[in-house]
């Protein structure tokens, strides 16, 4: 075999755009020339950065363009990205009505820490955390108390912050020591969780999930992992992975035994982050919010199926006792004095304006529309893909309320009542069947999620947690933006990607087992948009390590 050379594109590149500039002998001003004199051309692409000279990527330029050329290179630029609404991996709002977009842009420059300036502003962001405190069945006379934030991440370490020093006090006021501090976890929890662990210093205690405790935190060994230095547990309402609901009641019932036996309260914070908006709607029978007393606080994402723009989450204490007040800063700011606690100041206070316009737009029965008609698409799905015989779902929103098993040759329930089926988000998780495996042995599960990348779908393929990690899913988050038709075209898509597959090469689908991956460890300029969220970084990923392993712990994937 002849030996070969790595070919890079980059150099490639600069050699004959070099070439082509010294040939070319002209350099252009932003104007054409016409008999000596300057011409102004209306089209945004003529301007000094032409064919070869690229723009500026990593040094600010000693001399700009006009306005409307640097915003047609921005916006050509991003004509890279995928469409969002074929971004069937991420939990993230998608679409903003006109109206809403509309407020959006009017109060686009309004600080929502500038409590003095903006009165209404505040005003709106008091009603909406009295309106979510009513849908979670938090009681006045309890005085419940919250805040907006930069998404749930914030939100999560708030909780976890507030829980931490609660249990600093009680220790403190009983003479106890304080130093070993632990938070107990499902080893499914969203990466946000395990952040506040390793930042605030506390010590993380994951429980195993498995396929009986629904690939989820195992009640059963809740007691396995709590003690006199427990500051709570996180229990989360829609995992990530598979969609499925954390049995919060249940939880709540061994911590009151458990506190009955030894006296030691520990409390729970409830990320609701994509549940917070689709349980109240859809499973009002399920108990996991305030009506339970062991229930502190809870988060959410308004951007997920609060259906607001990227950027927002809210966090909401059951009573001011929740919160120490120490916690709470009081801030003489632009002339008026404001109550804090949060980890980031000055934020934008458009999506609020967002959040209260969906409130009163889409009121209760708006809400429900909307978030059943997610669930029953993505029964749909699951109902067509289990019925290839190609694919098994390990999400079970689909199947009705108590079965947990596919059963084949069984006509599907066509009941419109989500509480008819197990409680879940619109999440459709699945894998190849072991029969597909068995006799396809050539068909890599990764593979589908390239193709299908292809045709414009974002859909992943990923491992299970630890103790599951040998099992890879596909994932599809239903949202508002799904319509039957692209539904129905997705559907279609997959079978024929994956009968594609099965009739193409063995050795040519090996070249497809991970491409993306692939593509950025040879990469030459770092990628900031990755699953993983990597700091954004000068110059090239030559200093990246290439594992996503860490000394400190491992990687994992993001909503």
């Amino acid at each position: 075999m002849p030996l070969s050379r790595h070919i890079s594109p980059d150099e490639l590149f600069r050699k004959h755009q070099e070439r082509y500039k010294i040939h070319s002998g002209r350099k252009y001003s932003g104007a054409a020339v016409t008999g000596g004199r300057s011409m102004h051309v209306a089209s945004p692409y003529i301007n000094r950065y032409t064919a070869w000279e690229p723009i500026p990527k990593y040094n600010l330029p000693k001399n700009g363009v006009d306005s409307k050329s640097a915003y047609q290179i921005i916006h050509d630029d991003l004509d890279l990205d995928g469409k969002p609404n074929l971004n069937l991996a991420s939990f993230v709002s998608t679409f903003v009505e006109d109206e809403g977009l509309r407020l959006a842009v009017e109060n686009i420059t309004k600080n929502l820490a500038d409590s003095d300036e903006y009165p209404a502003l505040m005003d709106i962001h008091s009603r909406c955390i009295s309106i979510l405190g009513s849908i979670w069945h938090a009681s006045p006379s309890e005085k419940p108390i919250g805040s907006a934030t930069t998404g749930s991440s914030e939100a999560i370490h708030l909780g976890g912050l507030a829980m931490k020093r609660r249990w600093q006090e009680k220790r403190k006021a009983e003479g106890k020591d304080t130093s070993k501090p632990n938070i107990v976890m499902g080893a499914n929890a969203q990466v946000a969780l395990e952040k506040f662990a390793r930042y605030f210093e506390v010590e993380e205690r994951l429980i195993t999930v498995s396929e009986e405790s629904n690939h989820c935190l195992d009640a059963s060994k809740v007691l396995d992992h709590v003690d006199e230095n427990t500051i709570g547990i996180f229990v989360i309402l829609g995992s990530t992975y598979t969609g499925h609901y954390e049995p919060v009641a249940q939880i709540s019932e061994i911590l009151d035994q458990y506190e009955a036996e030894t006296g030691i309260d520990i409390p729970i914070h409830v990320d609701a982050a994509s549940g917070g908006f689709i349980a109240p709607f859809c499973h009002p029978n399920t108990v996991w919010d305030f009506r339970l007393k062991r229930v502190q606080s809870i988060n959410t994402s308004g951007h997920k199926y609060g259906l607001v723009a990227a950027g927002l989450g809210w966090i909401i204490w059951r009573s001011e006792d929740s919160l120490p007040k120490h916690l709470i800063f009081e801030l003489k700011y632009l002339g008026g004095v404001e109550q804090s606690f949060t980890l980031n100041f000055s934020r934008p206070g458009y999506q609020v304006i967002q959040q209260y316009y969906n409130f009163i737009h889409l009121g209760q029965d708006g809400y429900r529309r909307i978030q059943r008609n997610s669930l029953s698409n993505a029964r749909l799905l699951s109902n067509v893909l289990e019925s290839t015989g190609y694919f098994t779902c390990l999400s079970e929103i689909h199947r009705k309320k108590g079965l947990h098993k596919y059963v084949p040759d069984v006509i599907a329930d066509d009941s419109d009542d989500p509480e008819y089926y197990n409680a879940g988000l619109p999440v459709v998780a699945w894998r190849l069947s072991d029969d597909f495996k068995k006799d396809y042995p050539h068909v890599k599960q990764a593979s589908i999620s390239t193709m299908l990348r292809v045709k414009g779908y974002i859909i992943p393929n990923y491992p299970l947690p630890p103790d599951e990690a040998d099992v890879e899913i596909l994932r599809v988050v239903i949202r508002e933006s799904m319509s039957a038709d692209i539904l129905e075209q997705l559907c279609d898509d997959i079978v024929i990607v994956t009968e594609t597959l099965i009739a193409s090469d063995p050795i040519d689908m090996a070249a497809l087992a991970h491409p993306l991956q692939r593509i950025q460890e040879q990469s030459h300029v770092a990628r900031a948009a990755t699953s993983l969220g990597p700091l954004s970084l000068h110059g090239t990923t030559s200093d990246l390590p290439k594992t996503t392993n860490h000394k400190h712990g491992r990687y994992k994937g993001v909503c």
